[in-house]
């Protein structure tokens, strides 16, 4: 519940409670309050300022922490695991599994994706098969990877957290 504080109003003391999410010009001069997850809600902020993230149905069962790829599925953005034996590329990941065809929220890539295992900290992570993760690119005289992409996703902080950069997949 946000924090309650004394104010003045029709020449009274009362008490009023901060809010948690803005309605826009209504809430004009009121006071914020953090949210359960301790920030402020996007509410508060202005257009085009905001969580880097995208929301968009599935196509497939994604699992926390996939890589996600993002495509046009009949005029409807939508996303569903990246892969790179496909040309899949990665354009984020999930933080929470989805089931099909659920909307999913696409973190963008330049972010931290907290949901991964066994990582390495301090290694590098290209992108793998089914949204996951290799730890070595492909190799690009390989035949077998011709038509693949090689995407170099980012540098683990720990063993579950990849701090992910949005470079321009190659297409071997």
């Amino acid at each position: 519940m946000p924090q309650g504080f004394l104010t003045r109003a029709g020449g009274r003391i009362k008490q009023a409670f901060a809010i948690v999410t803005s309605l826009g010009s209504a809430d004009a001069g009121k006071i914020p309050a953090l949210n359960a997850a301790g920030v402020l809600d996007n509410s508060f902020l202005p257009a085009g300022i905001g969580a880097n993230q995208v929301v968009a149905p599935t196509s497939e069962n994604l699992s926390a922490g996939d890589f996600v790829n993002l495509f046009d599925d009949g005029g409807t953005l939508t996303a569903r695991k990246a892969d790179n034996s496909n040309g899949r590329e990665a354009w984020g990941y999930v933080e929470v599994a989805v089931t099909s065809p659920n909307d999913a929220t696409v973190k963008r890539l330049n972010t931290v994706n907290g949901n991964r295992t066994g990582l390495t900290p301090g290694a590098q992570y290209w992108l793998g098969t089914s949204g996951g993760v290799i730890s070595a690119p492909l190799d690009s005289t390989d035949v077998a990877n011709a038509n693949k992409v090689c995407q170099y996703l980012g540098r683990a902080d720990s063993a579950t957290e990849l701090a992910t950069v949005e470079e321009a997949p190659v297409i071997l």
